[in-house]
């Protein structure tokens, strides 16, 4: 429950709206989906029937049309009960804000009631097999071809991969970037699962392969060169929007855990509770905690602004709530013991999770360099 924010009525009932469906829901399966390394469809389907899926697609092309506040609560709740579905949801948002915000009245009236309605699920491609964070040398080649393009090259890590009926492609079409719609049905897309990662299992990421896959030039999002400086700067933006709450939702998670734990398990005829260095713990997940929220919510209160000079804000949170969740997760698995170390309590898949959380959506170490950058080009 978020404490530390003063809500209005509506965003207090959203918030409970939120909790009660993902305990019912989502959290029964969370342990499921993290160990069969898969997300069942139904719970997309439970997501539909219940408004919980296109919450970041307006109301005129079939979505919830929630706000960027409202979308932060509900993703801090969805990662306190499964930080799998935080990113399935995270990533069809990315996919479907690049359509969103640069595609033609066309391209948003054919893919965003496709993407509001379950229909189809989608995946975001820029990493490849020997590019990650350098993303402007992306070696996937589109070439023009009449009126399509011909897509031939590899992706790897990509979140869904697996699962994703479309895929957002970023490519270089005559040494420019493009953003490239590509279905997953398209003849020469090969996917390829990616199996046994130390944690999100259940994000089924996959290795992709195009093959001289030919796509309508109407696939095209934005123009060629726009590819990453618009497109993929605004779906990581959102993303890391995301990525943020989801980290202030696993952390609450882990402290809640540690609470219970706490109140319950004792240690030389003692509580752990009652251990001050554990209440110690416990003081420093809080406050970071509370901080990570309120960086968040300032994220989604300038967005919800229309404030376009909100990247650096966005990369601190991002930033912040990675690196204080995996702080906490750790500390979570140091209060359990040895219990924290076994798959039989949360708080083992809590650390494994959020270790990975401080590498998507850009790492640690490149929100801190474009962090410092701007510092010194203030």
């Amino acid at each position: 429950m978020i404490k530390n924010i003063d809500l209005t009525d509506e965003q207090k009932e959203n918030v409970k709206r939120f909790e009660e469906f993902t305990k019912e829901y989502i959290a029964p399966h969370a342990d499921t989906f993290d160990k069969e390394e898969i997300i069942y469809d139904s719970v997309i389907k439970d997501m539909v029937a219940n408004g919980m899926w296109g919450v970041e697609i307006p109301a005129e092309y079939g979505g919830i049309g929630m706000d960027m506040l409202n979308y932060g609560f509900y993703t801090e709740e969805l990662s306190k009960a499964c930080g799998n579905v935080r990113n399935l949801v995270g990533v069809q948002g990315m996919v479907s804000a690049a359509v969103l915000r640069w595609g033609t009245p066309e391209q948003k009236q054919y893919w965003l009631p496709k993407f509001a309605s379950g229909e189809l699920i989608t995946a975001f491609a820029l990493t490849e097999p020997s590019i990650g964070s350098d993303a402007k040398n992306v070696q996937t080649s589109a070439v023009e071809d009449n009126d399509s393009y011909i897509i031939t090259g590899k992706k790897k890590w990509i979140t869904f991969g697996e699962r994703a009926d479309v895929f957002l492609v970023f490519a270089q079409s005559n040494g420019r970037i493009g953003a490239f719609l590509v279905s997953k049905n398209t003849p020469g897309v090969a996917v390829k699962p990616i199996r046994d990662l130390i944690g999100f299992r259940g994000s089924m990421l996959g290795e992709l392969e195009f093959n001289e896959c030919k796509i309508p030039k109407e696939n095209l999002i934005a123009k060629v060169g726009f590819g990453l400086s618009h497109v993929a700067s605004h779906s990581l933006m959102y993303g890391r929007y995301s990525t943020s709450w989801g980290c202030v939702g696993l952390a609450q998670a882990c402290l809640e855990a540690c609470i219970s734990y706490a109140g319950s398990r004792k240690q030389f005829d003692t509580l752990l509770k009652e251990h001050q260095l554990i209440q110690h713990m416990i003081a420093d997940m809080v406050t970071n905690i509370m901080a990570a929220r309120l960086m968040s919510y300032r994220v989604g209160t300038l967005i919800q602004r229309g404030d376009r000079k909100v990247s650096l804000e966005i990369s601190a949170a991002k930033y912040f709530a990675s690196t204080i969740a995996f702080k906490i997760a750790s500390d979570a698995v140091q209060i359990h013991g040895a219990n924290g170390c076994s798959r039989q309590y949360p708080v083992e898949r809590f650390f494994r999770d959020a270790k990975i959380a401080e590498i998507v959506e850009g790492s640690t170490q490149i929100q801190q360099l474009f962090i410092a950058k701007h510092a010194f080009h203030k």
